[in-house]
């Protein structure tokens, strides 16, 4: 009798384990599943199960596009990451699509805030501030390009001011709200790839603030300059919601203040070295607000070193370009100062010291040197000048370096001081973050090329919900290793209570678990900073990783 033949197997868990838990922990596909009806009954794949193979696709750092699923997934234990009796073969490109489909037929939007409520709340967020940015992601194909846009029911894939520096590409915007702790998205709108985020704020405020501030009862709207529009502002205003947004600084009184800020008396901001504040009443938009010029001491001396090197750079061209001026011949007088003040409307630095001087030059026909009684044909003229860079130019152009302007229509002095303005302020960068992270290379984003419009928004929802898993695991992690006083080590293999979600994902590698025969036997690859994650995370976490 032959002797028994044992196939040995390794399928990769890795940190794959963690988006599954924390996918089971938020109960996404079981919100998804009580939303959206599924529309067979022989389907292996619930839609809310096609969701969360996405997401863990997404954060599998790949970049595997959706036609490409089962190859991902040919070498994970599906069993443990989705569910039982799902098989590589069953997540395939027809599959994904129709879960899309179904996604964008519920309405994206509407979906996500509800789960991302839910999500908030099980966090046990505060959820104080709400920061709102959009960006643009570059599409490949055509797609509805060419419709009228009034004729259509979903986005207008077209293009737009493109954030990718990819001004030649279709695209579409996201339009993201996030919290301002964990950096967990609350909110989500796809928009046309041509729409500014100052029409997407506008048409957000007037269609869905009442939702979401029902639903978190956060205090304050924070974002970027493109909210600070008077329309917008008195919208805000009528729904008695209170902002915080950075003040453009071509707007008139913007500009003034900035101006004389040099005479203006500041003031140290608490818990912040080198800035400095001094609060001034403003009602621009008819708005009663409290506008706060801040001063970044450190932020100023780094901008006037590359103001003086682009200072230099550009005085340099303005000389280069008077210098080849000298040499030009002009056909009359006027022209040649005509040219002359044009050089001079066109430098941004360099002035002239004085009057230009045209010098006439005779010009003669035939060769070598003309009789002395010879008239000539015709005159030449060049214009002569000289060039400097004026002081006050230098120092107008430095008189705003570190200089900007917050403003709020929080009117309570005792609610909201400097300090406490700037810092909520500054979560903005949590948004910011959270595009950044959409747009890594080996992200989903490179699936941006689907079969319709209306999958590409329902993926912008995918990829949302990848970017709350994240957030939620960074911040799940964070708490608990402090509040358990445990610490888990950093790249320089130093204790740490705060390290980032990537870098955990990433010491996880090489854990894998065994199969023989076909049969799961164990975990292997587990070290004690693996399970310092895991425990910490709780009992749903060990399951998957026991």
């Amino acid at each position: 009798m032959p002797p028994f033949q044992y196939q040995y197997q390794f399928k990769s868990l890795n940190h794959l384990g963690l988006v599954a838990a924390m996918c089971r922990e938020l109960k996404i596909a079981e919100y998804i599943d009580a939303r959206i009806t599924n529309d067979s009954d022989v389907r292996n794949v619930t839609i809310g199960q096609a969701v969360v193979a996405m997401i863990i696709n997404g954060l599998g750092f790949t970049g595997q596009t959706l036609y490409m699923f089962p190859d991902f997934y040919e070498d994970k234990p599906i069993d443990r990451l989705i569910g039982e009796g799902i098989q590589a073969e069953h997540l395939n490109d027809k599959v994904l699509g129709r879960a899309l489909d179904s996604l964008y037929d519920a309405g994206v939007s509407d979906l996500y805030l509800h789960l991302a409520v839910k999500v908030v709340n099980h966090l046990k967020l505060p959820c104080k501030a709400l920061n709102l940015d959009g960006t643009s992601f570059h599409v490949d194909g055509d797609y509805n390009s060419d419709n009228d846009p009034d004729d259509l029911k979903c986005i207008h894939i077209c293009r737009g001011y493109s954030r990718d520096h990819r001004p030649d590409l279709n695209q579409v915007v996201l339009q993201l709200m996030t919290e301002n702790e964990a950096g967990i998205p609350v909110f989500m709108a796809p928009a046309s790839g041509n729409v500014n985020d100052k029409t997407c704020f506008q048409e957000i405020i007037k269609n869905h603030l009442s939702c979401f501030r029902a639903a978190l009862n956060s205090r304050y709207l924070v974002a970027d300059a493109a909210l600070y529009v008077a329309e917008t502002l008195q919208l805000l205003d009528d729904q008695k919601q209170r902002f915080i947004s950075r003040v453009p600084l071509n707007i008139k009184d913007a500009k003034q203040l900035v101006g004389k800020a040099s005479a203006v008396s500041l003031k140290p901001v608490e818990g912040y070295e080198d800035y400095y504040f001094a609060q001034v009443p403003s009602t621009y938009g008819d708005v009663q607000q409290r506008w706060f010029l801040f001063l970044n001491k450190k932020r100023r001396l780094s901008e006037q070193k590359t103001l003086i090197r682009k200072m230099e750079k550009q005085s340099l061209k303005e000389a280069r370009d008077l210098e080849k001026l000298r040499k030009k011949a002009f056909l009359c007088e006027d022209d040649a100062l005509q040219a002359f003040a044009l050089w001079q409307k066109q430098s941004k630095l360099c002035q002239s010291g004085a009057e230009p001087e045209v010098i006439r030059k005779p010009c003669y026909s035939g060769k070598g040197r003309p009789p002395s009684d010879s008239k000539p044909d015709h005159f030449e003229y060049f214009v002569h000048g000289v060039c400097f860079v004026a002081c006050e130019k230098k120092e107008h152009a430095q008189a705003s370096l570190g200089y900007f302007i917050l403003s709020t229509n929080e009117l309570d002095q005792n609610r909201l001081h400097a300090g406490e303005l700037l810092s909520t302020y500054k979560s903005q960068q949590q948004v910011e973050g959270g595009f950044r992270f959409l747009k890594s290379p080996d992200f989903l984003v490179s699936s941006l090329y689907l079969k319709k419009p209306e999958r590409i928004e329902a993926l912008l929802m995918v990829m949302t919900l990848c970017l709350m898993v994240y957030a939620a695991i960074q911040h799940r992690i964070r708490h608990e290793l402090k509040k358990q006083s445990r610490a888990f080590p950093n790249q320089k293999k130093k204790p740490c209570q705060n390290p980032t979600a990537r870098w955990v994902f990433f010491c996880f590698q090489e854990i894998n678990v065994l199969t023989v025969n076909n049969q799961e036997q164990r975990v292997v690859g587990l070290k004690e900073k693996h399970w310092t994650i895991i425990q910490i995370l709780g009992i749903s976490y060990e399951s998957v990783y026991s």
